[in-house]
């Protein structure tokens, strides 16, 4: 088998134009008119200054048929730009796009879904769009609604469908007719928990029957469970390509700051992420002799502190600490509300913090993500893997700890052990 997706030298282009000032008055509007004439003789242009921005630049990237590969990297890291281009819904600036067979790709809720068709048209308009004939689409049509969750409202316009009736449907559409390539972007984010478990369950399906997935994904744990490869792109480039464990560990490596602290804020506290009530200024790790630290050893308890600024009297607010490991799989999640309840906080600086237990997490490197909302109505800032930090198998007899644990956690579990017999 060979390459079914080949790229080179691919690239992406768009003209950002920047910012020309704000509102003005009819005089400033007036005297702009009149130097027209003598900025367009020195410039050749009336146009608002622009420049060239590159989402994707010089991507070479070979895919082979049966190959399950995740797309990983920030938020404008050119993922969804690389997939789009890969869909034929852009053509690319430079370089060229080989594919082999058919391709079915979800990139942004209700993509090629016409509003005014039924679910039932859609579907078949769909299946018409990649190439299959309606007895194909037939024979796959009653799998289709029944993974869809969508029977009762099938004969209903899909402009009326909420947006998880309509990622159902089209994730439906996409997986099941069949296509050689099937492209999805982060859009499974819009359905529930249970409803994402059904699409990892049916992309792992799609891998297995030979098919050639790419899989665009903040959910690390989904990518190196899924994935043979990781592409990590950063900043519309390919900075490294490789096995899922070691490539995500590089990513995740690169966005979080190892050092024990973190500062996000000036000393006026106005610089930290965050709304008007409350604005984010640091996230530490404290070992249990209370000194910042970012290797911890694996058998004392350590703190984790939020530290954010109060701006107004808030009520109901809520800080919490996410734990990941290397991989992305989240850990724990508490929040400051296990604790105190409803709490009134007054302007002023304050530190949310929680103590993990010595013995819980095993060797190995950690993410700490923190966020505070009012619960349901409003999130103030929230900050994936802020801070990193190492458990470290420091102490014993022989100045390190070595019995063979594996896993992530490192829980001594109550055992008993009785006789039952001669």
């Amino acid at each position: 088998m060979g390459a079914v997706i080949a790229t080179e030298g691919l690239g992406k282009r768009y003209l950002r134009t920047r910012a020309v000032g704000g509102y003005r008055t009819l005089r400033e509007s007036l005297m702009e008119w009149a130097a027209a004439p003598v900025r367009w003789w020195r410039r050749g242009s009336l146009a608002a200054p622009s420049e060239d921005f590159w989402a994707l630049q010089d991507v070479g990237v070979e895919v082979q048929a049966g190959e399950v590969v995740g797309v990983i990297g920030r938020n404008g890291a050119g993922k969804s730009t690389f997939l789009k281009i890969l869909s034929r819904v852009t053509r690319p600036t430079t370089g060229r796009v080989v594919l082999e067979g058919r391709v079915g790709s979800l990139l942004e809720v209700g993509t090629g879904f016409h509003p005014e068709l039924t679910g039932r048209e859609n579907i078949f308009l769909n299946g018409a769009i990649l190439g299959m004939s309606r007895q194909e689409i037939r024979r796959q049509f009653d799998e289709i609604v029944e993974f869809a969750e969508c029977g009762p409202f099938l004969e209903t316009p899909v402009k009326r469908y909420s947006s998880g009736m309509y990622v159902r449907l089209a994730f439906a559409v996409a997986a099941h007719l069949e296509p050689e390539i099937l492209l999805v972007d982060e859009v499974l984010a819009v359905g529930d928990a249970a409803f994402q478990r059904k699409c990892l369950g049916k992309m792992g399906q799609v891998a297995r029957a030979g098919r050639t997935v790419l899989l665009v994904s903040h959910n690390m744990a989904a990518v190196t469970r899924l994935c043979d490869r990781a592409l990590w792109f950063d900043h519309g480039r390919l900075r490294e390509s490789g096995p899922p464990g070691e490539i995500i560990t590089k990513y995740l490596a690169s966005t979080a700051e190892e050092g024990g602290e973190v500062w996000y804020s000036h000393a006026n506290g106005n610089g930290g992420p965050g709304s008007e009530y409350v604005r984010l200024e640091a996230i530490r790790v404290r070992s249990d002799r209370g000194l910042v630290a970012s290797t911890l050893d694996i058998r004392r308890p350590f703190h984790v502190e939020v530290q954010y600024r109060i701006l107004r009297r808030t009520s109901n607010l809520r800080v919490g600490v996410r734990l990941s490991a290397h991989d992305g799989t989240v850990l724990l999640s508490t929040t400051d509300m296990d604790h105190e309840g409803e709490l009134v906080r007054e302007p002023g600086v304050f530190v949310s913090r929680c103590e993990v237990p010595g013995e819980l997490l095993n060797c190995g490197l950690y993410y700490v993500t923190v966020g505070c909302d009012f619960p349901m109505v409003q999130t103030h800032f929230l900050v994936d893997h802020g801070l990193a930090f190492q458990i470290a198998p420091t102490g014993g007899a022989g100045g390190h700890i070595s019995d063979g644990r594996s896993g992530l956690l490192r829980l001594q579990l109550p055992w008993a052990v009785e006789q039952v017999g001669a």
